[in-house]
C-alpha cells in the first residue's frame, strides 16, 4: 500500500488466550479505533470513496461476472457507494449484509442502484426480504482497525468472522476489509476464532495478505 498513514494506538500480541482480557482489550481497542476515526475531516471522507473504488477494481481479483457482498456505509465508515455501483456496472451480483440474529452468520440479499432499502438493525439500511439472496465469492468487510498481519477489528457482535468461517468452508471466499489509511494500528487484539482478511483496500492503495 503506497501512502498509508500507521496508527500509534498500541494494542495486545496476537493469538490472546484469555477470553476476559481479550474481550476487554477489544473493548478498550474498538473506543480507541472509534475515536480515532472520528477525527478524519469532512473533505477527506468525502474524496475517499471514489479513490477507494479505483484501487479495489484495480487490485483485488474478481472473476468476471462473480458474486461479491459489500456494505452500506454508516456513520463515519469510508464510502462505499463508488465501488458498490462500479461492481453492478461491471455485472457482478451484489450483496449487502443482513443480520439474520445474534450468533448467526450474515446472508447477503441482492443490491442494485435504485433499491430501496430498509431498517436491518444496528443502525444498517439493508435490501428487504423480498430480495434473493446472494452468496458471494468475494466479500468486502467494514472495520474498525486493521494491521499488516491481516487481521481486523471489527464491531463486537462476531458477524463477519462466523460468516467467512461459513463461507470458506463451502470453498474459496477472498476477505477484503475496506478502510481509511488511518486505521492502521501496530496489532489488532485476536483470537483463535478471528478470521484473517486476503487484502486490504483504503484510500491510498491496496495490499494483500501473505
Amino acid at each position: 500500500m503506497t501512502n498509508g498513514h500507521r496508527g500509534t494506538v498500541h494494542l495486545s500480541q496476537p493469538e490472546d488466550q484469555d477470553t476476559a482480557a481479550l474481550a476487554q482489550r477489544k473493548i478498550e481497542a474498538r473506543a480507541a479505533a472509534q475515536a480515532r476515526r472520528g477525527t478524519l475531516s469532512g473533505d477527506a471522507q468525502a474524496k475517499a470513496g471514489a479513490a477507494l473504488r479505483d484501487h479495489a477494481l484495480a487490485a483485488i481479483p474478481m472473476p468476471e461476472g462473480c458474486a461479491v457482498s459489500g456494505f452500506w456505509s454508516m456513520g463515519s465508515e469510508i464510502d462505499t457507494r463508488p465501488l458498490l455501483h462500479a461492481l453492478h456496472e461491471r455485472g457482478h451480483s451484489v450483496g449487502l449484509p443482513v443480520t439474520v440474529r445474534r450468533g448467526l452468520p450474515l446472508l447477503f440479499r441482492a443490491w442494485a442502484p435504485g433499491l430501496e432499502l430498509v431498517s436491518g438493525g444496528f443502525g444498517t439500511e439493508v435490501p428487504g426480504p423480498a430480495q434473493p439472496e446472494v452468496v458471494p465469492r468475494v466479500v468486502f468487510v467494514p472495520l474498525l482497525a486493521f494491521d499488516r498481519a491481516g487481521y481486523r477489528l471489527g464491531y463486537g457482535g462476531g458477524f463477519y468472522d462466523r460468516t467467512l468461517a461459513a463461507l470458506r468452508a463451502e470453498g474459496p471466499v477472498l476477505a477484503v476489509g475496506l478502510a481509511f489509511a488511518a486505521q492502521e494500528v501496530e496489532s489488532v487484539p485476536r483470537g483463535a476464532h478471528d478470521q484473517r482478511l486476503d487484502w486490504i483496500v483504503t484510500e491510498a492503495g491496496a495490499a494483500a495478505f501473505q
